[in-house]
């Protein structure tokens, strides 16, 4: 089994032209495990033998020969695969001190097409970088979107249309972070990497989890789009109304296209852990969240012009340079809540410049979870408007508290309840409300 994993290892390294050959490639990786365990058997029956024994190379099995003969031996047949114009041949000495190395060193230098493939090792650390770089940025999400949902919970001035979509938002990124840890936990350690074999039905539950978290997460930044730029292009609208047909969008559509992908992967192409996306069904899953990209990138650009028509100021003497300011902040702010950046590789093929895509998708977008915490909550102006809000009743509590011993319980001096003294301090009219939900997420600017 080493053999077949470090095969599809390789091979995964050869590049795009693995894709459309998966189904042939395992046929060919299972021939290759047969061969092994030939050649196995034949290099125990040799014990004891003059000359050089099988020796298997997790490629290729090099036959019994006699000192001082040149043995030279074909391409391995996944190499063929992939590549059948190539050709080529190995080499090996064998010496009285046993099997040289083999000329060329590398099999893709000989039976490849690509002469400078990045070694192995390189490609490790690479990969244990981008590892490393996303577990740390969905931890940190993680951990701010909780403390976010908290504090949306808890206070109840903080519940309106809005709030409830950003909630659903964080809790998108809360099981897309859970999902690729849990992802992680499945895939790396045991021998599911395996793509080939049939795979366990809990690892293809894990992915059929991690990717409709995926999938929502993507479409609940579509519906953010969706309702701000409804917010600001209708004057008058039920955000009531339109409420569920928000959570249908976000939590329901991936639901019917994942549903959908789990069982055409079950009755046509039921190959290992259901991770790979070499297969022509990956389009049931990459198509729909192309499509959130696109119309999400729309919506941001749409925004973006409502907000520069708002911003142009009235009065030719106004400073233009304070309005360029207030855009470009607000245009910043907009990008996590959008998604904005995935446009940037959304539409290119998946082996076009693979490490900077897989870097920026994976390592930088793993904190955007955080971003979108830390901008529209912690920095929210409402947020602290209401921590503000809490710290005053809270101290003016502690201040007058000596004072009410000596009084009733409940009444203060002037005979109205203590309580309803400090409610109406802290009131706000509806009209107010509105106003304030409408520019919350522009508190920054």
């Amino acid at each position: 089994m080493e053999a077949t994993l470090k095969c599809l290892w390789v091979c995964a390294l050869l590049g795009p032209g693995v894709a459309t050959l998966l189904q042939e490639e395992c046929l060919i990786v299972q021939n290759m495990e047969l061969e092994r365990e030939k050649c196995l058997e034949y290099e125990q029956m040799e014990n004891g033998t003059e000359g050089c024994q099988h020796m298997w190379d997790n490629f290729t099995c090099w036959p019994a020969a006699a000192w001082g003969q040149v043995v030279i031996m074909p391409c391995p047949k996944i190499f063929t695969l992939l590549f059948p114009n190539q050709g080529g041949s190995v080499t090996r000495n064998c010496t009285i001190e046993g099997w040289t190395d083999m000329v060329p060193a590398l099999y893709n230098v000989a039976c490849g097409s690509d002469f400078n493939l990045t070694t192995p090792s390189d490609k490790q650390s690479f990969f244990g970088f981008v590892k490393t770089g996303y577990t740390v940025g969905h931890s940190l999400s993680l951990i701010a979107l909780t403390i976010a949902m908290v504090i949306l919970c808890v206070f109840r001035k903080l519940h309106c249309t809005r709030n409830y979509i950003h909630m659903h938002l964080f809790t998108s990124f809360i099981l897309r972070a859970i999902a690729v840890f849990l992802k992680d936990t499945v895939l790396f350690p045991g021998k599911e990497s395996d793509g080939c074999s049939e795979g366990s039905v809990g690892c293809k539950a894990t992915m059929v989890f991690f990717q409709y978290c995926i999938m929502a997460n993507f479409f609940w930044l579509l519906v953010e789009g969706l309702y701000l730029h409804t917010l600001l292009a209708i004057s008058f609208f039920s955000e009531r109304k339109y409420f569920w047909w928000y959570i249908l969008i976000g939590w329901g559509v991936p639901g019917l296209f994942i549903t959908a992908w789990a069982l055409t992967r079950l009755h046509f192409y039921n190959i290992g852990c259901w991770d790979s996306i070499q297969s022509p069904y990956w389009w049931i899953i990459k198509a729909p969240i192309l499509a959130s990209i696109l119309v999400n990138f729309i919506f941001f650009i749409f925004i973006i012009r409502i907000l520069v028509q708002k911003l142009h100021p009235p009065d030719m003497g106004r400073n233009e340079s304070s309005q360029y300011s207030r855009l470009a902040k607000s245009t910043l702010l907009l990008i996590p809540l959008f998604g904005a950046h995935y446009i940037m590789f959304a539409f290119f093929p998946d082996n076009f410049k693979k490490e900077v895509k897989m870097f920026f998708e994976l390592v930088f977008g793993s904190f955007q979870g955080f971003a979108v915490a830390v901008l529209y909550c912690f920095l929210n102006g409402e947020v602290q408007a209401e921590f503000k809000r809490k710290w005053r009743r809270w101290h003016l509590e502690q201040f007058l508290s000596p004072e009410l011993k000596y009084h009733h319980p409940s009444v203060a001096s002037n005979g109205s309840n203590f309580s309803t003294q400090i409610s109406l301090m802290t009131r706000t009219s509806p009209k107010d409300r509105r106003s304030s939900s409408f520019q919350a997420d522009f508190s920054l600017v």
